[in-house]
């Protein structure tokens, strides 16, 4: 004779069932389309021009954030979209990009749901362009390594061994300054750097350049500052704070510039 089932299992069975038929039933949701126009242009076809293509996309059947939807045109609609992408948090910098006239990241980047609105994506603005959504990163990286972005001393000491002990005060200077993932949304939203980007170095790696004027374990502020004193390093910046109105991670390049500044009249 086969065993009763005990009643708490036959009870979750039926709720099971329940919820299955309930499903069932549903009426299926009305599509949301939304539709987006995206910067397209391949170098590699003869004559193509810079234009705007078209997608829509139901977001009924997408994620939140304006990286699902890239996705899921690449992925269903056209995989010759070209895009950069890597961490989908908000960390890596990678996916930068202008949405809807802002510079930031697509991963953190919310899809309006108004769908009587057309969301519009092009690459970051006033650098030169690769291919569709990626701009070319090669001259923004040689600024940044030109700030020498490490730490100096004047000692030798065994690195990974010995420990270089900082105060809590001295360790919050760096608060606001070493989250900065280098994705140039600050950068080219400025006017300044639009216009002397070849001898300006721009919000994002002066900001990282006063990341290590800033550390107390650092020992070559004086060679640091020396190598930014000229009319165009620094002195473009005229506060115009577009960097940080549009900086993604909260953080404020402008006042960094200024605190370079008065480095610069203090020390040199």
């Amino acid at each position: 004779m086969a065993s009763l089932r005990p009643a708490s299992t036959v009870a979750r069975l039926a709720n099971t069932l329940s919820r299955c038929a309930a499903t069932a039933a549903a009426p299926a949701l009305a599509p949301r389309e939304k539709t987006f126009q995206i910067y397209r242009w391949d170098p590699e076809k003869p004559g193509d021009k810079p234009h705007m293509d078209t997608y829509k996309v139901n977001l009924n059947e997408c994620g939140p954030m304006v990286l699902d939807a890239l996705l899921k045109i690449k992925n269903e609609l056209d995989p010759t979209l070209t895009f950069r992408r890597s961490c989908r948090e908000g960390i890596c910098g990678s996916c930068s990009m202008n949405i809807g006239g802002t510079n930031t990241l697509a991963c953190i980047s919310r899809i309006d749901p108004d769908t009587s609105k057309t969301i519009k994506i092009y690459p970051l603005p006033h650098m030169y362009v690769v291919k569709d959504l990626v701009p070319d990163m090669t001259h923004f990286f040689e600024q940044y390594a030109s700030v020498q972005p490490w730490l100096q001393r004047e000692e030798e000491i065994d690195y990974g061994k010995e420990q270089l002990h900082q105060t809590v005060e001295q360790r919050e200077k760096l608060d606001g300054l070493y989250e900065c993932i280098l994705c140039a949304c600050c950068s080219t939203s400025c006017p300044s750097y639009w216009w002397n980007s070849d001898k300006y170095l721009g919000p994002a790696v002066l900001l990282q350049s006063y990341r290590w004027l800033a550390d107390s374990r650092d020992h070559k502020t004086k060679e640091r500052l020396e190598k930014l004193a000229d009319p165009f390093s620094v002195y473009r910046c005229h506060t115009i704070m577009n960097c940080t109105k549009t900086c993604p991670k909260g953080l404020n390049p402008g006042k960094a510039i200024a605190e370079i500044k008065k480095l610069m009249a203090k020390t040199l």
